[in-house]
């Protein structure tokens, strides 16, 4: 009999994961089988796939495992390595709770990232310490066919591309990576969000997520987005002492980020885990080859 391999679908504001537990790193998932097992039509679909793994058994993240006991080997959809996923770590903390190995209240996750401070409150929302963002000097620009915007180039441990935009639609169905310029700015690929302003306090996003195309939501895309329009809004909580919160509608729904005057950003937002199962080895060494 083949081996079969436990896993587990949840989804954070839609923007959706393939869950693999494998607490002592014993299973081996080189891009080909994660991208597989995130295909939507050949495998089991999802955005990027999440590695459950003890700290001390990864090699990259031995260094953490005294601050944090797991943790999450992210993978965009395509296979590649990500340094962090927002929705992903609050899918990953549900994942932990729902397997008995966190409860409510704090928890820390070790990611490529850095180690992220996660709360899972009483009603459900968790809520996650995005650290703080880095604002690169020089001009960004990204353009859709025609058209041409200006961006803020912020990193949330990953990097990303904002620009305020009049339409959402002027984002084109963003299946390829829009045009950015300079190169130089992203050397390594960029995810990029297209923002509208819904009233005070409050905007909606569209991203195009690297490795994975167009999602229907991106964590760090939305902390990327509620500093870059504080920027515009000329709010520096680190200026002012106070914080500065910012609701972002994403397609899959709606994340409250709020950004604190020694520059820590937090993230509040569902979590749910809707499926789990098993996929054979054997088909996942057919797809290796």
């Amino acid at each position: 009999m083949s081996t079969r391999i436990a896993f587990l679908k949840g989804h954070g504001t839609e923007n959706d994961f393939v869950i693999v537990p494998d607490p002592e790193n014993a299973i081996d998932l080189p891009p080909a089988a994660a991208a597989a097992l995130c295909d939507r039509r050949a495998g089991i679909g999802a955005d990027g796939l999440l590695h459950v793994v003890r700290s001390a058994a990864h090699p990259e993240a031995r260094s953490m495992a005294a601050e944090a006991e797991w943790f999450m080997d992210y993978r965009n959809g395509d296979g590649s390595v990500a340094e962090m996923c927002g929705n992903g770590v609050r899918v990953f903390a549900r994942y932990l709770q729902r397997a008995g190995l966190a409860t409510e209240g704090d928890l820390a996750v070790a990611t490529r990232g850095g180690v992220k401070t996660v709360h899972i409150a009483k009603n459900g929302d968790i809520t996650v310490g995005m650290g703080r963002a880095l604002l690169p000097e020089g001009d960004v620009s990204v353009s859709v066919g025609e058209r041409s915007w200006p961006a803020r180039n912020v990193n949330m441990g990953n990097p990303h591309a904002v620009a305020f935009v009049t339409d959402l639609d002027h984002a084109g169905d963003l299946f390829a990576p829009p045009p950015f310029e300079p190169a130089a700015a992203y050397p390594d690929g960029v995810n990029i969000e297209f923002v509208v302003d819904r009233g005070p306090g409050h905007v909606a996003m569209r991203v195009h997520e690297r490795g994975s195309g167009e999602t229907r939501s991106c964590g760090t895309g939305a902390c990327a987005v509620a500093v870059a329009t504080a920027r515009r809004d000329g709010a520096d909580p680190a200026v002012t002492g106070t914080p500065v919160t910012y609701i972002v509608d994403v397609p899959g729904g709606t994340l409250v980020i709020t950004e604190h005057p020694d520059g820590e950003i937090e993230m509040t937002g569902p979590a749910v885990i809707v499926a789990e199962g098993e996929f054979d080895a054997d088909w996942m060494e057919g797809v290796l080859g």
